[in-house]
This record gives C-alpha cells, sequence and structure tokens, in this order.
C-alpha cells in the first residue's frame, strides 16, 4: 500500500498530487496555495466543506500486475480523453484508507477494477447502488483490493458520508502475472468500458 502524500502543485489550472500511486485532477480554484480536500486559501473551494457535485473516478490495482492494472489504465484513459471533463479522478494504486476524504466529499462516485466474474477475459459488469453492495459481500472474494474498498466504504458509512450515487465497474482479467503489458482480450475491452463509464457519468452528472 502507497501512502506518502505529496503537496499538491498546480499545472495548466489543475491540482495534481504527485504521490506516488496517486494522481488527482481537480478543476477548484486559481489560488496555488490549496493543497488538498477541505483546504481553503483566498477563493478556493472547500472540496470537503459540502458535496461535490463532480463525480469522483477511481481507478485500483497495480500495473505491474499485468491485468490487476486494469482500473488505473481506464481511470487513465478516462482522464487523457476528458471523459467526462468535470469529474475527479484518482489513481488508486493498491491504497484503501488514504482516499477516505476524497470518498467523503463527493456524492457520486466510481470505481473501477479487475475483478474474477466467471466470464471470459475481458467481459466487462457494471455493479450500480445496491448491486455493488451486494457484489461485495459476496462470500467469495471476487478482487485483489475487495478488502480495502469494503473497509473504506465502511469508514464512509460510520461518517455518514458514503456516496448516494455509487458503482463498480469491472473487467475479467485474462493474466494475472509480473509484467506491465495488459492481455489482448483486456487491451479490446477498454474501449468498450470507457463507453460504460462515459454512460454512467454524463447520467449522474446531467441528473
Amino acid at each position: 500500500m502507497c501512502g506518502n502524500v505529496q503537496t499538491l502543485t498546480r499545472e495548466d489550472g489543475q491540482i495534481v498530487d504527485l504521490a506516488r500511486g496517486l494522481t488527482v485532477t481537480l478543476r477548484v480554484s486559481n489560488d496555488s496555495t490549496d493543497s488538498g480536500p477541505g483546504r481553503s486559501t483566498g477563493n478556493a473551494i472547500s472540496w470537503a466543506a459540502s458535496k461535490s457535485r463532480a463525480p469522483l473516478v477511481i481507478g485500483f490495482g497495480n500495473v505491474l500486475l499485468g491485468d490487476d492494472g486494469a482500473g488505473v489504465h481506464l481511470v487513465t484513459r478516462l482522464r487523457s480523453e476528458g471523459v467526462p471533463r468535470v469529474c475527479e479522478f484518482i489513481d488508486g494504486g493498491t491504497m484503501s484508507f488514504s482516499l477516505l476524504s476524497y470518498v467523503e466529499a463527493t456524492n457520486s462516485m466510481l470505481v473501477i477494477d479487475a475483478a474474477e466474474l466467471d466470464r471470459a477475459p475481458g467481459t466487462i459488469a457494471l455493479f450500480e447502488g445496491s448491486a455493488m453492495d451486494d457484489f461485495l459481500k459476496s462470500t467469495r472474494r471476487r478482487t485483489v483490493h475487495e478488502v480495502g474498498l469494503i473497509d473504506l466504504l465502511d469508514m464512509a458509512r460510520l461518517e455518514d458520508s458514503l456516496p448516494g450515487q455509487r458503482a463498480l465497474l469491472c473487467i475479467q482479467p485474462g493474466t494475472i502475472d509480473w509484467g506491465e503489458t495488459l492481455s489482448p482480450a483486456v487491451v479490446e475491452a477498454l474501449s468498450r468500458a470507457v463507453d460504460e463509464a462515459r454512460e454512467l457519468l454524463d447520467r449522474w452528472i446531467l441528473a
């Protein structure tokens, strides 16, 4: 688990967290002293002070373990394509508790991860709302990062700050082994997953 969060710096009007395993893109203010959720200086908007309407998109995974990094690869692609621009994107790596302040600050959260769906590699499944909760409560462990995600959501529940709109977008991995290359089936699935994520996020934003 990665953890040491560095000071946020601004590039081209964006705020970028340079912590290892975590990249956050926010569009909050023009004040270069802003340093993260819940902090406010000058004209900066305190993100944690009230629920943000901007959906939060978190990709879990280890990009050094082949298809296990599918969630991170998809978040990187969504961010690069600006889908949609008002979202906040986090490369969560294998972190959990350090993301709590971001989860508490939004009312819409999409989590993306590789997961065992008992389907062909590259299969995509979207679990929204209670369906996400039921999938994670399954007695069978579906994803390497499932325990950390469950703990993260439970902590948000205890703080009465669980996002009202939440979903889990899963991709069936083909190969999880040392290596930075995704399997052909998962590479092909990324385009379909982008469309799936875009449709959901647009619906949340327009709601």
